[in-house]
């Protein structure tokens, strides 16, 4: 019985035992286990943040890359379209800045009725004008020209400097309505009518073009700086004027806009506007400032004007200003401030910064400048910088949509 009680016990002990290992054995097991599972984790974890630290890095590049595309263009055309000094240096162009430095038309103010059958003699009055705005403006667009003098156009000052805007107006078909005009131009003060022969869709605003010309060398001979646009183009006249009065050199030779450059010239001998090899032998038209808004120094109109003598090319007004400009030895300033022909998404701190926009409606103008005036001054540089990013962004996207439209259509 003892023997067997000592076997039985050992029995029990050795079954203890072996419970106990397996319970150690066990524990071990499951602490290696946790172990590994918290090393899983923490490979886990580590692979979560390294993915996160590449998203943010895919993030951040399509960022830059986003703004590298909005602006890239702009930085890089201000930087290759500066102008080039004494870019033309042969005879012609010496003949032609001769004669415009010695044109003289104030003798011409007392036979201008047929040219101009509404004058505007004292729109000049103060001799000492900054900034000329000419508005190239329908006889029929009332509702357009009030809507601009109601918004940018109401402005007499930039930074202490005298501006004026004026209407400059082609002829009527009828005697009722030029007596309309007769009627508007003594209320307001403010317009000039040139008699143009042509009246094609290239030829009379080309005429157009050089009669303003010829009106300010002959009434406005003293203004600084003189601005072209139309009246469906929003002007930010505080803009263009910090601009101009920003600048480092001599107010001279001064062609400023949005520059259109690598245009090929029109050789469908059926469209009319067909230009010739014989009157424009190269492949390019030369670079000109889209006619929307541009800026000319004094000198450059006086240049420009002597130059038009000579070029009979059938071209847009625009273009054909760059013939002159070229033929006179000025080249363009390239601004991506200008919108050119594109009309820019409003935003108060986005039109703030910019000096023009294009495609505005009467009501378009009156909603936007009343906007400006509450909003357009408190603007920051980081305000700024954002209301461009969207109101380029939103243009890009009305463009795409424009096009992707006409190719449904």
């Amino acid at each position: 019985m003892q023997i067997e009680f000592h076997e039985s016990g050992n029995f029990v002990r050795q079954l203890c035992c072996s419970v106990d290992y397996s319970r150690r054995s066990s524990g071990h097991l499951q602490q290696r286990n946790n172990n590994n599972k918290a090393a899983e984790a923490g490979v886990m974890q580590c692979s979560l943040c390294r993915l996160r630290t590449h998203q943010w890095c895919f993030l951040l590049f399509n960022v830059l890359l986003f703004h590298a595309l909005l602006f890239g263009a702009d930085f890089v055309e201000e930087y290759l379209l500066q102008p080039t000094p004494d870019v033309y240096t042969d005879g012609t162009v010496a003949d032609v800045r001769e004669k415009a430095r010695k044109l003289d038309l104030s003798g011409a103010r007392e036979n201008v009725s047929q040219a101009y059958p509404i004058t505007g003699p004292d729109a000049c009055r103060n001799s000492d004008l900054f900034l000329l705005a000419i508005v190239f403006s329908s006889p029929a667009n009332v509702t357009q020209r009030d809507a601009v003098r109601k918004t940018w156009a109401n402005q007499t000052l930039i930074q202490g400097f005298p501006v004026k805007v004026l209407f400059f107006l082609g002829s009527t078909q009828t005697s009722s309505a030029q007596e309309a005009l007769v009627r508007e131009s003594d209320c307001y003060g403010d317009m000039v009518q040139g008699h143009a022969v042509a009246h094609s869709s290239l030829r009379g605003p080309t005429e157009r073009t050089v009669l303003a010309f010829r009106w300010v060398i002959t009434f406005c001979p003293l203004a600084r700086f003189v601005l072209l646009t139309k009246d469906s183009v929003f002007v930010n006249l505080p803009a263009i004027g910090g601009y101009l009065l920003g600048l480092h050199r001599h107010p001279e030779d001064l062609y400023l806009g949005r520059v259109i450059q690598k245009d090929s010239p029109d050789r469908d001998p059926n469209s009319p506007g067909y230009l010739p090899p014989v009157l424009y032998p190269d492949k390019y038209l030369p670079e000109y400032c889209d006619g929307t808004a541009y800026v000319l120094s004094q000198d450059v109109v006086r240049k420009v004007y002597v130059a038009s003598a000579a070029v009979h090319a059938p071209v847009k007004a625009d273009v054909f200003v760059g013939l002159c400009a070229q033929r006179a030895g000025v080249a363009p300033t390239h601004s991506a401030r200008f919108s050119g022909d594109k009309h820019i998404r409003y935003n108060a701190c986005c039109y703030g910064y910019l000096f023009g926009s294009a495609g505005m409606r009467s009501q378009d103008l009156e909603t936007v400048w009343e906007d400006l005036g509450q909003k357009g001054e408190r603007c920051s540089l980081l305000k700024t910088y954002y209301g461009l990013v969207t109101c380029k962004a939103l243009t890009y996207l009305d463009k795409l949509f424009f096009f992707k439209s006409q190719g449904q259509a």
